[in-house]
């Protein structure tokens, strides 16, 4: 029998997202946010949400442009720092001893030392309670050649992302493969 827990944000697992903007002096920003995911596959468009008094937030809106790198295993204490730090008051790439890197399709920067990144345009916000939703159009996808699969795309074993755990406040790692997605489940057909 399952217990009730209430209505909380217990989803499992949630993504590790590093927010890349820049503020109104041009200063390169990174937050670390949960809050997020894929949300159309057609535009490819990514989602964060982030409460207004976030320092990402105005940079988000005035510029129109965010990306979204992915924290990995080896920069779990960066990912960690970026997200409990505020950009108001230091140069979270600076302390945290990531490369800025302006993209060159959004007026949006990104740390270098993750391995993945979404270079998004902002297509819409949506206000829900005390976030806002971000959507981005997901204008090009960067990603390390050494994180590559033999097929050319992104080998997850090879980033080792992190995910978080809500319940617990906790940074996981990502298993090996179980199953072939849209594929084991074709012998209950």
């Amino acid at each position: 029998m399952k217990q009730s827990l209430g209505a909380k944000t217990l989803l499992f697992p949630t993504p590790v997202l590093m927010v890349g903007t820049y503020d109104q002096a041009g200063k390169p920003n990174l937050m670390n946010a949960a809050w997020g995911g894929v949300c159309c596959s057609d535009p490819p468009c990514v989602t964060v949400s982030l409460r207004k008094a976030r320092h990402s937030y105005d940079s988000i809106v005035e510029r129109k442009a965010f990306t979204v790198g992915i924290a990995n295993e080896a920069h779990m204490t960066e990912a960690d720092y970026v997200g409990i730090a505020s950009g108001r008051n230091s140069d979270k790439f600076a302390v945290a001893g990531l490369t800025p890197v302006r993209s060159e399709l959004v007026d949006a920067p990104y740390a270098e030392e993750f391995p993945l990144v979404l270079e998004c345009r902002l297509l819409h916000t949506l206000e829900i309670g005390i976030h806002t939703q971000f959507i981005g159009e997901i204008v090009d996808v960067k990603a390390d050649r050494d994180k590559l699969g033999e097929d050319g795309l992104p080998d997850i074993l090879k980033i080792k992302p992190l995910v978080y755990d809500v319940a617990h406040k906790g940074y996981h790692a990502v298993g090996p493969l179980l199953g072939a997605a849209f594929s084991v489940g074709k012998k209950l057909l």
